[in-house]
């Protein structure tokens, strides 16, 4: 959605039609229609309602949609981001109409295939005409892969979103106190579906000897629900929260445990040190900046890990040096040019 949102800023400045298709994978009201609010977007011309599922049967109705959509409308390109199931559906949607695709977030790599969200990756670098990188490292990633055509190194779109948008946050958090708390998000499938894995988690928050503030993704719920694993009484679930709301929570944490590939890029821009628990990360500039430590998710590591980031210097807050909050223009430009 934070992408989304600047682009579509920049397009609508150059008073070009945009067309918002909105999939319904985050079909709940927290995840999705607040975010149109609150970051000002328009509603979506199109909201295909595709809800839960698995992923071949969210892909699949997304292909139906987003066809009838396209031909509907004949955009001269779509534009995709990240790494969702909307993303590869809706690029292959328009590759086999023909219709040219750009990448947002194009050439980040976790190499490991098990993550569906590295197929979803792979799958629409290898199909769009333009791939737009945030960092050095998604760039060399596409030329290793024999991906050099239509490839832009612009900087990242989320940091544009951050800063025009940290300044709406709340000036303190209704959550306590300034660095009073610890702030976890855990939803990706290799955590959520691995029991072994979120119970041990789950135990960990329970041990770190401080509150943790918990806005638990409907996934991690009804995962935790069908394992009949509670939380520790430190631990403080809350429903999901808008983005100023999450940016609020974040910027006031102690520290960040989180597998997010979004909440380690802003948990290093805001200067908060970060855990993303998993075995490895897409956003290697964070943890060579010594902005975000990576571990294996597991009760006693976590544990660990926390207390020596407890231990450690506060972190200095990053900054995009390709973008610089200008990434949203550069894309647009460079595809008004190619038009």
């Amino acid at each position: 959605m934070l992408e989304r949102a600047v682009v579509a800023s920049s397009i609508a400045r150059r008073r070009v039609q945009l067309v918002l298709v909105h999939t319904g994978q985050h079909y709940d009201r927290r995840m999705s229609g607040v975010f149109f609010r609150e970051l000002g977007l328009s509603q979506p011309s199109e909201n295909l309602g595709v809800g839960s599922g698995t992923h071949a049967e969210q892909t699949a109705k997304m292909l139906v949609g987003l066809e009838r959509v396209l031909q509907q409308e004949r955009p001269a390109l779509v534009i995709t981001y990240g790494d969702t199931n909307s993303t590869l559906a809706a690029t292959l949607a328009a590759a086999k109409l023909g219709t040219p695709v750009a990448h947002v977030e194009a050439g980040l790599r976790s190499f490991n295939r098990a993550m569906p969200e590295e197929i979803n990756r792979i799958a629409s670098d290898q199909l769009s005409q333009w791939c737009f990188c945030p960092t050095q490292t998604a760039a060399r990633n596409l030329a290793h892969e024999g991906v050099r055509k239509g490839v832009h190194l612009i900087g990242d779109v989320m940091y544009d979103a951050l800063k025009v948008f940290r300044g709406a946050t709340v000036r303190r958090s209704k959550h306590g106190r300034d660095g009073a708390y610890a702030l976890a998000t855990i939803h990706r499938a290799e955590n959520t579906d691995d029991p072994q894995r979120l119970t041990g988690i789950v135990r960990a928050l329970g041990r770190l000897g401080m509150r943790v503030v918990w806005p638990m993704h409907p996934r991690t719920r009804a995962r935790l629900a069908a394992l009949g694993v509670t939380v520790g009484e430190s631990v403080e679930v809350i429903e999901p929260v808008s983005y100023l709301e999450m940016l609020a929570l974040e910027e006031r944490a102690a520290l960040i445990l989180t597998d997010s590939g979004g909440v380690q890029k802003e948990a290093a821009w805001l200067g908060v040190p970060c855990l993303t628990l998993r075995t490895e990360t897409e956003w290697v500039e964070t943890v060579r900046a010594g902005a975000n430590r990576v571990v294996a998710p597991g009760e006693q590591a976590i544990v660990a890990a926390v207390r020596r980031l407890l231990r450690a210097p506060r972190p200095k807050p990053m900054v995009d040096p390709i973008g610089r909050g200008r990434a949203a223009e550069r894309i647009v430009r460079v595809l008004l040019q190619s038009a």
